[in-house]
């Protein structure tokens, strides 16, 4: 049962982390017309974090198992 309650608080800090990552002024940082690899920036940022957010979730989906 305790395993089961940690792991919706790590679940629940990763969404709260995701509402950070997704604000307005933390994306209005990334938008400034700068290019990653021809991409830009502001995209190459979005599509990274959401990266982040899923390995995040895996992990402590995966993880909390053990």
């Amino acid at each position: 049962m305790a395993n089961r309650t940690l792991r919706a608080q790590r679940l629940v800090a990763v969404f709260m982390l995701g509402c950070l990552l997704f604000s307005y002024p933390l994306l209005a940082l990334f938008d400034s017309g700068g290019e990653v690899f021809g991409i830009p920036l502001l995209f190459a940022y979005l599509f990274g974090a959401w990266a982040l957010l899923i390995v995040a979730m895996i992990l402590i989906v995966e993880y909390s198992n053990r």
